[in-house]
C-alpha cells in the first residue's frame, strides 16, 4: 500500500515525486514514456535556476532529485485505475499497485491532421518529432503544419539538417516566442511561410510524395516535399481518469480546482492533461502543478489518516 501513486514522467510528475518524498511519503512513480515530450524536445533554455540543457537530461535530473529523497519508480504503462472507496487500484501489464491518494501526469499526445492519408504513411513521410526523425531529412525538403512556437522551435532545431522548409500555418501570422521568432528569420530563404494556408490532402503510395494545399503558393496548389512534420497542439490523455468518473472541463482536459483537486476525492491532475494556464503549457507550469499536486495528496493522506480506505468505505455505506 502506497501513500500515493504518480502517473507519468514529465516535469508535472517527476516534481511531484521531488515534494512527495520531501513529505516523506510512501511513493511511487509508474513512468509510462519517460520525460513525456520534454525528454524529445532538444534543447530546454528558459528553465529558471538551469543553463540551457538538453529536455532528456533535464528530465533525468528531476528523477534523481526523486530518487534521493525516497520516491520509488516503475518501468510500465497504467492500463486501469480503480476506485475502491478512498483506496485506488492501479494496474500495469505486470503488476498491480494500491495507493490512497493518485496523481494523474500522464500528459497528452500529438494532435494529427485527420486526413485519410495520414495514418498509413504515418512514419513513412509524416512525423510528429523533429528531434526523433529530423535527421532523416539531410538535404531534403520539408514541410511544417503549425504556427505555434512549438513548430518554429522544431524548425530552428532541424534548420541543420533539412535543406529548405515551409511552415504553413491557417493563421495571418506566426504566434511564437519572440527570441525563436528572431532565430527563424535568421534562417532567410531556407524557410518560407505559407499563411492563410492548410493541408488539404496527403498525397502518396508507400510513402509521401506531395501535399496539396487549400490555396496556390507560387502558382501551384500541390507542393513537393520529402516529409511533412505536424505540430498542431496536443490532445490530453484522459481516458483513464474519466473511467472512474473523474470530470472534464468544456476543453476536453481534467477539471481540478485551484489545488488540483478533481471531482474524485483523493484524485489528483497536472501538467498537460489539466488547462489550468490555458494555452501556456511549459516544464515550470507543468512542475508547478505537480508540487502543488503532492501538496494537495499529502494534506489528504494526512487527514483520513492511516486508515484512509476504510475511512472513506464507511462514510459511503451511511
Amino acid at each position: 500500500m502506497y501513500d500515493l501513486i504518480i502517473i507519468g514522467s514529465g516535469a508535472a510528475g517527476l516534481a511531484a515525486s521531488i515534494y512527495a518524498g520531501r513529505y516523506r511519503m510512501k511513493t511511487l512513480l509508474i513512468e509510462g514514456e519517460f520525460g513525456g515530450e520534454t525528454s524529445k524536445a532538444g534543447e530546454i533554455a528558459n528553465y529558471p535556476g538551469v543553463m540551457p540543457i538538453d529536455g532528456y537530461e533535464l528530465m533525468k535530473t528531476m528523477k534523481e532529485q526523486g530518487k534521493k529523497v525516497g520516491a520509488e519508480f516503475k518501468d510500465g504503462f497504467v492500463k486501469n485505475i480503480k476506485r475502491e472507496g478512498h483506496c485506488f487500484s492501479i494496474q500495469t501489464e505486470k503488476e498491480l499497485f494500491q495507493s490512497k491518494a493518485v496523481i494523474f501526469a500522464g500528459g497528452a499526445e500529438h494532435r494529427r491532421l485527420g486526413l485519410a492519408n495520414e495514418d498509413a504513411l504515418t512514419g513513412r513521410g509524416v512525423h510528429y518529432c523533429m528531434t526523433c526523425d529530423g535527421p532523416i531529412y539531410t538535404d531534403k525538403t520539408i514541410a511544417m503544419v503549425g504556427g505555434g512556437d512549438s513548430s518554429v522551435k522544431s524548425l530552428n532545431l532541424g534548420a541543420e539538417y533539412f535543406k529548405k522548409a515551409y511552415l504553413i500555418t491557417m493563421e495571418k501570422d506566426i504566434h511564437a516566442e519572440p527570441i525563436n521568432l528572431e532565430h527563424l528569420k535568421e534562417k532567410g530563404d531556407k524557410i518560407e511561410v505559407l499563411t492563410e494556408t492548410q493541408v488539404k490532402e496527403i498525397v502518396g503510395d508507400k510513402k509521401l510524395e506531395k501535399i496539396i494545399l487549400t490555396r496556390p503558393f507560387k502558382g501551384s496548389g500541390e507542393l513537393l516535399v520529402d516529409g511533412l512534420f505536424v505540430e498542431i497542439g496536443f490532445k490530453p490523455n484522459v481516458a483513464l481518469p474519466q473511467s472512474i468518473g473523474v470530470e472534464l472541463d468544456e476543453k476536453g482536459y481534467i477539471k481540478v480546482d485551484s489545488m488540483m483537486k478533481t471531482n474524485i476525492d483523493g484524485f489528483f491532475a497536472a501538467g498537460d492533461t489539466v488547462n489550468h494556464f490555458g494555452r501556456f503549457k511549459q516544464d515550470i507550469t507543468a512542475a508547478a502543478m505537480g508540487t502543488v499536486a503532492a501538496t494537495s495528496a499529502y494534506e489528504d493522506v494526512k487527514t483520513h489518516g492511516a486508515n484512509a480506505c476504510e475511512f472513506h468505505a464507511q462514510i459511503i455505506d451511511k
